[in-house]
């Protein structure tokens, strides 16, 4: 079955003059697919005389609509609809009290209206967009169920559920006060002191939210959701903005609450993931058109057929292509001519200061840099960027530098095409560029966007193409995984990869995740020191000393999955935990 689905929030019709109407066919009937029921309205698409031609997808100057083959029988499982051809959500996830379960797949699958149709803020309609859903349908449909059950119980008021929201930078705009005030109003059960010795609030109580870093705005808004008594609790991306160990931290947390509750998680950084949840769920589908919820898997085999792109059990393609491991990863070569050098440097900045040890970049290379927050690592790449001048010590070999920062600006006033072309001019039209950086990251959709209305994870998009189209020597990219689901990081790091090695050039890449980092590094940089206070760093050095080093401070062993070469946090006081804490080898026992 052809479908044809509409991006209402793309659609113009004033600007194109109705160009999609004009060049639709008339199918079997002599009148067109698709139609408009005044001359100012969006068009309305008659699915049933769509013939997935294309043709209206190609005439779009906006990229509005999208034609999709949908087998018929998923019809039978359609959980909700938006609106007439918008977005389609097939199943639902099933509800297990005592147990994490996550949720795993690309953004813009229907992840999140899942979570708040789990929590009742959304009542599904079972593809009845026109009348208003029922809670009633909902327990009648699924009576019989755990679902049935699950949904009764919901509505009658006899459970609570408790919504973690993944805009936690929205939290200033919503409420105001100090990390301290806000807490402190959402405690009926009185564990304020409890929740903030937990999640490493306590220096940060008198800091205004308007003031706050994107780590503490996630811990408060992780804080406030465990404060509230409830019996199903939903977490909405718990790690964005928080470093390895503070997301080991929430991860244990949630993990705690689930020997009572009912616990579903959304979470992109597939090493914590594994670590956290009992079972996922994974989200295949169409970004922006439909999303189909699969059968429920052991964590690990649902990272194993997410990485594989391969659903066995329902033989299903979700990818293209597989996503691999090096297994031997700390043999990496570490040759290579240096582009940029540098002695051991100073910076003061206020009440912190960084020492940095004596160190070069190589080309051809990827130097991978961990480290808890406020220990300098940006600071370090604002040195090398040039942005930060004030240091005691020397820099040498000065080479051209393209740099994205952590935070990206989105003060330009214009399309996403614009700034491409005032940036890159000339080099729009390099086959290099094209093929290996724009096209793989999919920045063509995003062309007609413009750059103040794009998501998280799409101005980071745009912002690694950016990063890696600029004709530099070295490139230096300050979390390029943030707002990044599952997919697209492993992309990324591809694609960071492949520009490296086959244009000689050296890079300094800053991230938590450490799938991201195994992916993307030759060697590593580590930082270490009090937070807030003072940095030191380490390295580069080789894979394997740089990843002991690492996790020896935050006391963490890794494994590599035995089917795909992946990392795997190993289990707290587990056996192969206790083997290597006490041989010294906390990266992989080889």
């Amino acid at each position: 079955m052809h479908v044809a689905v509409l991006d209402r929030e793309r659609c113009h019709p004033k600007k194109c003059n109705h160009e999609c109407q004009y060049y639709c066919p008339p199918v079997r009937s002599g009148t067109p697919t698709i139609e408009f029921p005044d001359p100012n309205s969006q068009p309305v698409i008659n699915e049933p005389l769509c013939i997935g031609c294309g043709i209206c997808v190609h005439r779009c100057p906006f990229g509005a609509i999208k034609i999709i083959t949908l087998p018929d029988e998923l019809n039978k499982d359609l959980s909700h609809q938006y609106g007439l051809n918008s977005f389609r959500l097939y199943s639902l996830p099933i509800p297990l009290k005592g147990k994490v379960s996550a949720i795993l797949g690309q953004n813009a699958l229907g992840k999140s209206t899942t979570l708040k149709i789990l929590s009742g803020v959304i009542v599904p309609n079972f593809g009845n967009y026109e009348e208003k859903p029922s809670r009633e349908n909902v327990v009648r449909r699924f009576a019989g169920s755990v679902l049935g059950d699950y949904f009764r119980d919901l509505y009658d008021g006899n459970h609570v559920a408790v919504l973690k929201d993944q805009n936690v930078d929205l939290i200033p705009r919503v409420t105001s006060g100090t990390i301290g005030e806000i807490l402190k109003r959402d405690d009926p059960q009185g564990k304020f002191d409890e929740i903030v010795s937990s999640l490493g609030l306590s220096e940060s109580l008198d800091k205004d939210v308007s003031y706050c870093s994107g780590g503490e705005l996630q811990k408060l808004a992780v804080g406030r959701a465990l404060m509230k008594d409830g019996d199903i609790y939903l977490f909405d991306e718990t790690t964005s903005y928080l470093d390895i160990s503070e997301r080991l931290r929430v991860a244990r947390l949630i993990q705690e609450l689930s020997a009572s509750k009912i616990v579903f998680v959304v979470e992109h950084d597939l090493a914590i993931m594994d670590w956290m949840a009992d079972n996922a769920h994974i989200v295949y589908g169409q970004p922006g058109a439909y999303g189909i919820i699969s059968e429920p898997r052991t964590s690990n085999k649902a990272i194993n057929s997410f990485l594989e792109g391969y659903l066995r059990e329902e033989n299903v393609r979700i990818r293209n292509y597989a996503i691999s491991f090096q297994k031997k990863s700390s043999k990496r070569d570490a040759t290579g001519i240096d582009l940029s050098s540098w002695s051991d440097l100073k910076v003061n900045l206020g009440n912190f200061r960084l020492n940095v040890s004596a160190g070069s970049l190589k080309n051809s290379h990827v130097v991978g840099v961990l480290g808890r927050n406020a220990l300098g690592k940006s600071t370090f790449a604002k040195v090398l960027a040039g942005v930060i001048k004030d240091y005691e010590g020397i820099l040498s070999n000065p080479v051209r530098i393209s740099y994205k920062p952590q935070y990206i600006s989105t003060d330009y006033d214009g399309t996403v095409l614009s700034l491409f072309h005032s940036v890159l001019k000339q080099d729009m039209e390099n086959a290099f560029v094209r093929n290996e950086i724009i096209h793989p990251l999919d920045i063509e959709s995003l062309y007609d966007e413009n750059v103040q209305d794009l998501s998280g994870g799409e101005l980071q998009r745009m912002s690694i193409c950016l990063t890696l189209s600029r004709d530099a020597d070295l490139y230096i990219l300050d979390e390029p995984s943030a707002h990044l689901d599952s997919a697209y990081r492993m992309l990324a790091a591809k694609v960071i990869k492949r520009v490296m090695e086959n244009n000689k050039k050296g890079a300094l890449v800053i991230d938590h995740d450490v799938y991201f980092i195994d992916l993307i590094s030759d060697e590593l940089m580590i930082f270490t020191g009090m937070q807030g206070v003072e940095g030191n760093t380490f390295g580069p050095m080789p894979m394997t000393q740089g990843m002991n080093t690492f996790l020896k401070e935050i006391e963490i062993t890794f494994r590599r999955d035995a089917l795909t070469m992946r990392p795997r946090i190993n289990k707290p006081n587990s056996r192969l935990d206790k083997e290597q804490k006490e041989s010294g080898n906390y990266y992989y026992a080889e």
